[in-house]
């Protein structure tokens, strides 16, 4: 393809323990991937379910390592995104705790991701709340979350990628964002459809979504949300797809929305240069 520029994966997991780990990352940059952004895998597919808030540290750990390892393996290099699964809500409701006190820890696990971006291991959080049907409780303490993850957001200065309901508008947390001090557009939703209402959308990278996103002239990032679990090996989209589906869209006559979605927009979104970077 002519197109010589970066290309971002903008949300994906390794696990270099039981899954493909490195491997996946050189499979992204042989098909000519040059970014990363590696967010943890959700607590509980590391160890156990969490009971305080050192009991997230390890796995982020293991991430900023990987990540590490990962940026000697691409042209460009990788970056860490720490926080909380939204679903880590149902996992500690079914281990005893009710929403409130599950929600309270969720917070101090953000806390402590918060700490690596606070000193430079990490460039971004994660928060959410539930994609499946949940009670009114647990609702209300997953957007609580969500909140605190904003909020934390906007103290440290930093992207948050969000794990919601499949939506095309999320304006109420739009407005949370501004109501906590952080500029909306660096609100990110994962997983997002071709057009996405109040924040930025992470398009997965399936070409009609992409098709969408490309002709709405707005900014997005390309993602797979690869899982990297044996267990599940066609589960979502896998390492090669980000860097091949650059290339359909500039065969497609896209050009200038691949350069939106991977320099301009995580120029924007996260202050990094993927060109400098290179």
């Amino acid at each position: 393809m002519d197109y010589d520029g970066p290309v971002l994966d903008n949300h994906l997991h390794l696990n270099p323990e039981s899954g493909k780990g490195l491997e996946a990352v050189r499979e992204f940059a042989h098909m000519g991937g040059t970014h990363l952004l590696v967010v943890n895998l959700p607590s509980w597919h590391l160890g156990d379910v969490p009971e305080s808030e050192a009991d997230f540290r390890p796995g982020f750990e293991t991430t900023v390592e990987t990540v590490g390892t990962a940026s000697e393996e691409l042209p460009g290099r990788a970056w860490p995104v720490l926080g909380v699964h939204p679903g880590l809500v149902s996992e500690l409701v079914d281990a005893g705790l009710d929403a409130d006190e599950a929600a309270e820890l969720m917070c101090a696990g953000l806390d402590v991701a918060a700490e690596y971006v606070a000193d430079g291991r990490a460039l971004a959080l994660k928060t959410g709340r539930p994609h499946y049907d949940v009670s009114d409780a647990v609702w209300e303490a997953s957007n609580a979350v969500l909140r605190h993850g904003l909020e934390l957001g906007a103290r440290e200065d930093c992207a948050v990628q969000l794990h919601t309901e499949a939506t095309e508008g999320l304006t109420d947390v739009a407005q949370w964002a501004e109501d906590a001090g952080l500029a909306p557009e660096r609100v990110v939703k994962h997983y997002a459809a071709g057009e996405l209402a109040g924040v930025t959308p992470s398009v997965m990278s399936e070409k009609d979504r992409l098709e969408r996103a490309a002709d709405s002239g707005r900014a997005f990032l390309m993602e797979t949300d690869f899982v990297d679990d044996p267990e599940r090996p066609g589960a979502v989209l896998g390492p090669k797809t980000v860097p091949r589906r650059v290339r359909w869209l500039v065969e497609s006559g896209h050009e200038d929305a691949v350069r939106r979605a991977h320099v301009e927009t995580p120029r924007d979104v996260y202050g990094v240069d993927t060109e400098e970077t290179l």
